[in-house]
């Protein structure tokens, strides 16, 4: 059993999300948002030895040619993580996020009705918001697994790298991991539409051509679920137009306007018990009213329409946080601290 994997099954036990080995520093866990040291301080040998027993030889070759590898690990025992390692001043380290062996589901982690809704859709744009750590991959995995569930389809997923394992159900799942299976999102988002798919989950959509990809997919018949690291549903709408050359960006907001199916903004709080974390969503529904809004690039209105937007089952983060406090989720103090930054 490789060495690290003692340090690993304790992040796993303690439901950390992230273990840190660094040379000339503990090992960390994240947990509950803050990092603590598990170790003394690793030696610069001690912390390359383990990193790389845990590699692959060909993601290991890779390494040291690029400095820096994404990859996955799985432990003997079916725990995954999900895998940076990299060259730094002091030598290698590498982050490890855990995600659970077992798939989530739209029920058991409390996310949002809506979203059985969105993935009835028969094509279109789903775009899963938000900052590191606020479980969009999670979200993703249990939308697709929703769909699994539920409708005889092809989905494809592609991931860099592939974090929850999508057993069949009802649907033909194909996962595709950027790396060892394509060179790109891009490029396996260009083979999908040849590939017969009627699902496509891409991990993450940071440049022009993917977001074009999908765009051209979500309307050509195919339901398309995206990430991008935005706040909120009116910063998401502005980022997806500027990834777009200005001579392109009037048919990019044409596109999305009648492509997209709605936006869910998402970000973790610590419990009021101080035990766990709790979701916080804000919902973006692309009606006929917001579709137009969208097309008219009047992006100021788009807050006071998600607000007002409740009986189509939209939501701002604002009213999300309030419902939490209400329900003693998350304290009032912490509450107006989010809000203050958010104004």
């Amino acid at each position: 059993m490789p060495e690290l994997d003692q340090y690993l099954q304790a992040c796993v036990e303690c439901k950390g999300s992230d273990l840190h080995v660094a040379s000339e520093s503990p090992v960390y866990v994240r947990q509950l948002g803050r990092l603590t040291p598990i170790t003394q301080p690793l030696s610069v040998a001690d912390c390359e030895r383990m990193i790389f027993e845990v590699l692959e030889p060909a993601v290991a070759e890779r390494i040291r040619t690029e400095w820096e590898v994404d990859t996955a690990y799985t432990m003997p025992n079916g725990e995954r993580f999900r895998v940076n390692a990299y060259r730094q001043r002091k030598g290698w380290d590498a982050v490890f996020r855990h995600f659970s062996s077992q798939v989530p589901s739209i029920d058991g982690l409390g996310l949002p009705p809506i979203l059985k809704k969105f993935s009835d859709a028969n094509q279109g744009l789903i775009l899963i918001t938000g900052p590191g750590r606020s479980g969009k991959s999670t979200t993703c995995a249990a939308l697709v697994d929703h769909m699994n569930s539920e409708s005889d389809e092809h989905i494809i997923t592609i991931e860099d790298p592939i974090e929850y394992i999508h057993q069949r159900k009802k649907s033909l799942v194909n996962q595709r991991s950027v790396g060892p299976h394509t060179a790109s999102f891009s490029s396996a988002l260009r083979s999908a539409l040849r590939e017969d798919p009627d699902i496509i989950m891409v991990g993450e959509m940071r440049d022009y051509e993917t977001m074009s990809l999908a765009l051209t997919a979500a309307e050509t018949g195919h339901l398309v679920i995206g990430t991008l690291h935005t706040g909120s549903a009116a910063a998401t709408i502005s980022r997806v137009v500027n990834l777009f050359p200005a001579a392109e960006q009037s048919q990019a907001i044409a596109s999305l306007s009648e492509s997209l199916v709605g936006i869910v903004s998402q970000r973790l709080l610590l419990n009021a018990d101080g035990l766990s974390m709790v979701p916080a969503f804000e919902i973006l529904v692309n009606s006929l009213a917001m579709a137009n809004t969208i097309r008219s690039e009047e992006y100021h209105k788009i807050p006071s329409m998600v607000a007002t937007g409740g009986s189509a089952g939209m939501q701002t983060m604002e009213a999300a946080i309030k419902g939490l406090v209400a329900a003693k989720k998350i304290t009032q103090a912490q509450a107006d601290e989010i809000l203050s930054e958010e104004a």
